[in-house]
């Protein structure tokens, strides 16, 4: 069970860490940066916090996505167990926000269908990895007191 899984994290986190680093460089990708600045100006418009009064810049938007897709993606391969799980939820939380994004934009089904197997891919992941993880047993190390008080 543990081979699966760390294949899934694998390709799940060299995933992530490509699309992030897409988002950051423009050399990577030219002409997928251009539609990426036009996208995010949609989702900056429709950004979740926009209902407390913050609404981001695009640009900002789109670096701080692609920044915490590239760390969670390389966490999630190459990070301690704990910070693999950390990064695992940021990034299931990254998902549920971009599915909130595309159906606020009223976007078809077969445009959020890759956020959707994401998401779904990184809750299996979660929870496989709680399921794996090795039980620890504590023991008491309490020693016995004698009573100050004996009976004679």
């Amino acid at each position: 069970m543990a081979l699966p899984l760390a294949g899934l994290r694998v390709l799940l986190g060299g995933f992530f860490a490509l699309t992030g680093a897409a988002k950051l460089s423009q050399q990577i990708a030219a002409p997928v940066s251009q539609q990426m600045k036009a996208l995010f100006i949609q989702f900056a418009e429709v950004f979740p916090l926009k209902v407390f009064g913050y609404q981001p810049d695009p640009m900002s938007y789109q670096v701080a996505v692609g920044w915490l897709e590239l760390l969670a993606g390389l966490l999630l391969v190459l990070g301690p167990p704990v910070l693999q799980e950390i990064s695992n939820f940021l990034l299931i939380v990254l998902m549920m926000g971009a599915i909130f994004t595309l159906a606020s934009l009223k976007e078809s089904l077969n445009t959020c269908i890759p956020a959707i197997v994401c998401l779904a891919l990184l809750l299996l992941l979660g929870i496989c990895q709680l399921l794996v993880q090795p039980k620890k047993v504590f023991r008491s190390t309490r020693k016995k007191i004698r009573s100050a008080f004996k009976k004679s």
